[in-house]
């Protein structure tokens, strides 16, 4: 056999497990987990890393995701995402509903205080990163 043969052979080759690995990448999609693991908030005061994982694990604070996503349905089972249910919006025409932050904060900060663990009021830089 030939040299020019054997790189005929090998370039087809090459481009046999490309489209093979091209098929199988868009085949078997990576499943996307269903509840996000780490979200970044983003606001004034500076990003928050937030670990659902930390939160809703029997090894973290143990939490189900009603503690935090509440809706005004007691029955409901899966409630909005705080950014896109549109109730703790920057500036609410319902004087009663608090804004985004102050919902965060009694919720993030009162829940931290009550099972004292850090962090904790005045320690803003805890959570919030530049």
């Amino acid at each position: 056999m030939t040299a020019k043969k054997e790189l005929r052979r090998v370039y087809g080759l090459a481009i046999v497990l490309l489209v093979v690995g091209a098929l199988s990448y868009a085949a078997f999609p990576a499943k996307t987990p269903e509840q996000p693991p780490r979200i970044m908030l983003k606001n004034i005061a500076g990003k928050v890393l937030f670990d659902h994982k930390t939160h809703t694990s029997v090894q973290g604070y143990g939490l189900s995701c009603l503690d935090c996503h509440h809706t005004d349905d007691e029955d409901e089972t899966d409630p909005e995402l705080c950014g896109e249910g549109g109730c703790h919006e920057p500036k609410s025409e319902d004087e009663d509903m608090l804004n985004r932050r102050d919902a965060f904060h009694l919720q993030c900060i009162g829940c931290h205080q009550e099972f004292e663990v850090s962090p904790l009021e005045e320690q803003c830089e805890l959570c919030h990163v530049m």
